[in-house]
């Protein structure tokens, strides 16, 4: 399936097979929040978590220098496919998280990692498509790592943009980035109606209090951390 990979050249598309996280709100959120940071020639910028390589295409379409990172072998295909189609240089890795990368430096980290509220019946990561949105009861399977292992890879100055739900705790990251020595805040807000995950997950949500019984929307963020 293709979907349009920048609302300002409409005839820009990327492909999302079955397996692959097809871009959503969040995929937007973040791109908006990308475009801002003026990636360009010179600079060079790290997507972890690529899927089907939107973000990273975005950041190509710059003139960065783009490296990408996905665990999924039908992700790095899909990312290494797209941008074939879109005509764009990209260095797509398969591996995990920061593995692949390990000695180099970034300018921007960016990422829309797993992180959907996950019961306990059901499992977090795997092998299926699943693994895109599944991180735990709380969420933080990965957050917390990206929080814990990004800032090392920046540079001095450098941008750390990571998206989230509200229901995955926005402070609780806030608090771990600041830990790490970076400055952060939430740069980005946007409320859409529960998908079809959520939506099969209601009644649990409910019963654990991570939601209350009348909402319908669910907080999308996006946090900016900034290394002095």
């Amino acid at each position: 399936m293709a979907f349009l990979l920048d609302a300002a050249r409409p005839s820009a598309t990327v492909v999302a097979p079955p397996g692959v996280y097809a871009p959503q709100a969040d995929t937007f959120l973040l791109a908006r929040a990308l475009h801002r940071e003026g990636p360009g020639p010179g600079m060079d910028v790290l997507d972890l978590g690529t899927g089907t390589g939107t973000l990273a295409i975005c950041a190509a379409r710059k003139g960065a220098r783009v490296t990408a990172v996905d665990i999924a072998w039908r992700a790095v295909l899909t990312a290494r496919l797209n941008a074939l189609r879109s005509r764009q240089r990209l260095t797509v890795h398969r591996g995990d998280l920061l593995e692949p990368v390990r000695g180099r430096s970034f300018d921007i980290v960016l990422s829309n990692p797993p992180y959907v509220p996950t019961p306990p019946s059901e499992p977090s990561g795997g092998r299926g498509p699943e693994r895109a949105w599944n991180a735990g009861v709380d969420g933080r399977t990965v957050l917390d790592r990206i929080c814990s292992e990004a800032p090392r890879v920046l540079r001095p100055g450098g941008v750390l943009l990571l998206a989230q739900s509200g229901l995955s705790g926005t402070q609780e990251t806030l608090e771990r980035l600041a830990r790490s020595g970076l400055r952060a805040a939430v740069s980005d807000r946007a409320y859409i109606p529960f998908g079809p995950v959520l939506r099969s997950r209601l009644p649990w949500l409910r019963e654990s209090g991570r939601i209350a019984e009348r909402d319908e929307d669910e907080e999308l963020v996006i946090i900016r951390a900034e290394r002095d």
